[in-house]
């Protein structure tokens, strides 16, 4: 959970996760809720995030049989409650409010389960626009052209300008969303809540939602059931000898030592090729390129790198940022940072500005103070593809 301080903090505000529907268009054998996207359940992202915005209870309306599903999805976490939801959303809803009645929470956030990302921030907005309305729901603009269908042919040209994209959650003063959906006299299904108050003779506010809140419908949407951010670190280090030649950041530097290691003991290098496989799991260089085996005598370490780099694609993920940091009295670094930069970026196939290669000493002290050596620790940022 986050620690910034919740945006309902003294405020009465329960939530209902609609987590009811079958979700077939998600084309997995379980229902999309259940589905793990990016390491966890999807239902448990949603209740995560509102119980994280200060929502309590969360009120969680499963399918009748569901119990077991959705007590793994949810895991330990408290402040959750469920109840069983009806053949549509809206009396799903329903259920969820009439099992919240007896707490008489203030407000009520509405939510779709499919939506596992819940900015803070859309939170606050509704809860703020209740203020002068009795529901809010988040919306963003529609951006692309649209065309009324007719039979098969462009019919009249509908106005983007009027219209929006209707999100979730939406947020409702209790009472009068409860009495709304006891009094719903319309079709069974409402589309969403904020139609069932509009009916009731309530006011909608719109606020601006987030494109984060998007929600979870077909599989492709689920192909990405990974972190979208991986770290990792690297260090190295190679002693100092006469008669070598010194490569670092990938290239020759005239220097009166070079650096001794299998390979040509590129530091920097071999520091980022262990943050990268280590962003994804995979070892490090040793693993890989082995030092007991001959054919890596003496060989060019960006071929390591660019390996490292072709493991991260295989699993998904691009180099978003390299950060290095060489440790040295001697070569000066500044000299070549710029085409160390350049070098590196060649070398993952990304632009210059997602490198940074930064220098320093020990001040005299330890085995590189002593310029017995050089060392080299690598942070990488990996994104995920797709």
């Amino acid at each position: 959970m986050s620690e910034v301080p919740s945006p309902l903090a003294d405020r009465s505000v329960a939530a209902i996760v609609v987590a009811a529907g079958t979700g077939t268009r998600a084309g997995r054998d379980l229902p999309k809720q259940y589905v793990r996207w990016r390491g966890k359940p999807v239902l448990r992202h949603s209740v995560e995030r509102l119980l994280d915005a200060g929502c309590a209870p969360v009120m969680v309306a499963i399918a009748p049989g569901a119990d077991e599903l959705a007590a793994e999805a949810v895991g330990d976490l408290e402040g959750v409650a469920f109840c069983t939801g009806g053949e549509t959303r809206q009396q799903s809803v329903a259920n969820a409010l009439e099992r919240l009645a007896g707490a008489a929470p203030s407000i009520i956030l509405i939510h779709d389960a499919a939506r596992p990302i819940v900015p803070n921030a859309v939170v606050e907005r509704l809860v703020d626009a209740l203020s002068g309305s009795p529901g809010a729901i988040p919306t963003l603009p529609v951006v692309d052209s649209l065309a009324v269908a007719r039979d098969g042919l462009m019919g009249d040209k509908a106005d983007r300008d009027t219209l929006r994209r209707v999100q979730t959650p939406q947020a409702f003063r209790f009472p009068e969303i409860l009495a709304a959906h006891r009094d719903w006299g319309g079709t069974p299904d409402a589309g969403d809540d904020a139609q069932v108050l509009r009916a009731h003779g309530g006011k909608i506010a719109l606020v601006e939602g987030d494109e984060a809140l998007k929600k979870l419908t077909f599989a492709e949407d689920f192909e990405l059931d990974r972190p979208a951010i991986r770290t990792g670190m690297g260090f190295d280090v190679h002693r100092l000898a006469e008669g070598e030649s010194l490569w670092l950041g990938g290239l020759q530097i005239e220097h009166t030592h070079g650096l001794a290691g299998h390979s040509d003991a590129d530091v920097a290098l071999h520091a980022i090729t262990d943050a990268v496989l280590g962003a994804i799991g995979a070892g490090d260089i040793g693993d890989h390129f082995p030092p007991s085996d001959p054919q890596w005598k003496g060989a060019s370490s960006d071929q390591f790198l660019a390996h490292a780099v072709t493991r991260a694609n295989e699993a998904g993920y691009a180099i978003c940022n390299i950060d290095l940091t060489i440790i040295c009295e001697a070569p000066k670094i500044g000299p070549h940072r710029a085409a160390m930069r350049d070098r590196i970026a060649q070398i993952l196939g990304v632009e210059t500005s997602a490198i940074s290669v930064k220098a320093t000493t020990t001040e005299g002290l330890g085995l590189t103070g002593r310029r017995e050596g050089i060392a080299a620790q690598a942070v990488a940022t990996l994104a995920a593809i797709g």
